[in-house]
């Protein structure tokens, strides 16, 4: 028998952020997101190795309060703006609710890392961390 080999994706860590209420964070990090703690696994230690203050990294996430029925918006929430289909958007409401972030490291504190510009909200799950570079 074949290996499964369907995605399963299992939350690494999860992000805490003074951001609470969906309707008021930014809709992109640069435009007012706040610094926020990427809470890590600790067992997960040796795969931060290297990561130091001013790396540019993406962040990973499952938006978890997103409507995953949605598959037409107004980007940016204006109802002044044409329906628009998700994929060309980066509305969080689509069918699989990923959200991809850059980021900075501000701090490491052993599987804690401070960024900055990060408007996903308190309590969303980390899927993964990934070098913004090509080096990485």
């Amino acid at each position: 028998m074949a290996p499964d080999r369907s995605p399963a994706l299992r939350p690494i860590g999860v992000v805490r952020s003074p951001l609470t209420d969906r309707a008021a964070a930014p809709k992109q990090g640069p435009e007012g997101g706040p610094d926020a703690w990427l809470e890590l696994d600790d067992n997960l230690l040796p795969a931060l190795r290297s990561i130091q203050t001013g790396d540019r990294l993406l962040l990973i996430t499952w938006l978890h309060h997103a409507d995953r029925d949605v598959l037409e918006v107004r980007p940016r929430g204006n109802p002044d703006n044409p329906l628009t289909g998700v994929f060309s958007t980066r509305s969080p409401d689509r069918p699989n609710p990923i959200g991809l972030h850059p980021v900075t490291v501000l701090a490491v504190d052993g599987a804690r890392l401070l960024v900055s510009d990060l408007e996903a909200l308190d309590g969303t799950p980390i899927v993964d961390l990934k070098a913004a570079d090509a080096s990485g």
